[in-house]
């Protein structure tokens, strides 16, 4: 994307800009008719009383972070479930922490708006769709028979930070963050036929619905990087690279590899010699990165902490 002159005096450059945007309420009815059409209740939608499938994964073996080091080859193929259920529980406890802070900020981001707009009536959609999801991850973690896996206290408590000073593009930077590595994952596990049904329909849920709200975050976020200050599209690219670098450390909690037996010091550190892990994380985040780098978030100190994250190559 052109860059936006700062100086006021280029007025072509941000008119073209501009010109590349779409329409905030057309945007927001076509998001709200989708709603209407294809949104779920997990409570209703999904049997969870059903007894769980023998011999079936909590989460695929490729996607589990072990996979395809020393330690994996040496564990038998339960104990390889075993830990897939186990990170499947992390991941869910991660996607709830998420989508908290998400809804935090989205309400933020319509606290001034108003409030008979299109945008913020599907913002308040998104919101009920956010609390229906970490419903059902909580219960979902619940009915796994595995315990819930908070993140870190210091990064609990860096993103009580990012809750109360980020800025508007910065809060959509993070939303895609916690929303698109987790999808590109959602969508390799909900037709995978090796994993037990309840998890496949937990992701087919949040697949769906989670569309939208990407959608509606990457053309915010479009927007806010054309029509921000230059100090607020520099601070975006900081706080999203530092942001990459937490939920690279997040992803999995390392208490899984204890609870199920395995030297916590020795998992981690293959997981982070892993070439293949390297591999999934980066092509779940490649689409992202992609779309981050066309709109001008990955330059500069920002661009090298997503490096550093191990997200991008």
């Amino acid at each position: 994307m052109t860059a936006v002159s700062d100086t006021g005096t280029d007025f072509t450059l941000l008119h073209d800009a501009l010109g590349q945007l779409k329409d905030r309420e057309q945007i927001a009815e076509r998001l709200l008719e989708s709603s209407r059409k294809h949104s779920f209740d997990p409570d209703t939608e999904l049997d969870w009383d059903a007894p769980f499938e023998a011999g079936k994964w909590f989460w695929p073996p490729e996607l589990v972070s072990l996979y395809g080091t020393p330690m994996w080859r040496r564990m038998t193929e339960e104990q390889q479930r075993e830990l897939a259920r186990h990170e499947a529980a992390s991941l869910a406890s991660l996607g709830v922490w998420f989508e908290v802070i998400l809804m935090q900020l989205l309400v933020r981001h319509i606290y001034d708006k108003p409030l008979t707009s299109r945008h913020v009536r599907y913002a308040l959609t998104e919101i009920a769709d956010e609390c229906r999801h970490s419903m059902m991850f909580a219960r979902m973690i619940e009915r796994a028979g595995a315990p819930a896996y908070p993140v870190r206290r210091l990064h609990h408590n860096l993103a009580r930070v990012l809750k109360t000073v980020s800025t508007t593009p910065g809060s959509f930077a993070a939303t895609l963050l916690g929303e698109e590595i987790l999808d590109w994952m959602q969508r390799l596990t909900f037709p995978d036929e090796r994993v037990q049904p309840l998890v496949r329909g937990v992701t087919r849920i949040h697949v769906v619905e989670e569309a939208r709200h990407v959608r509606y975050a990457r053309e915010e976020l479009r927007r806010q990087m054309v029509t921000a200050p230059r100090w607020e599209r520099e601070l975006t690219r900081l706080s999203s690279g530092e942001a990459a670098r937490v939920f690279s450390l997040a992803f999995v909690n390392p208490q899984v590899y204890t609870d199920v037996g395995l030297d916590r010091r020795e998992a981690v550190a293959q997981v982070k010699a892993s070439a293949h892990r390297r591999e999934v994380m980066q092509s779940g985040a490649r689409r992202l990165t992609g779309f981050l780098d066309e709109i001008g978030v990955l330059r500069g100190t920002g661009r090298r902490l997503w490096k550093s994250s191990g997200l991008l190559a």
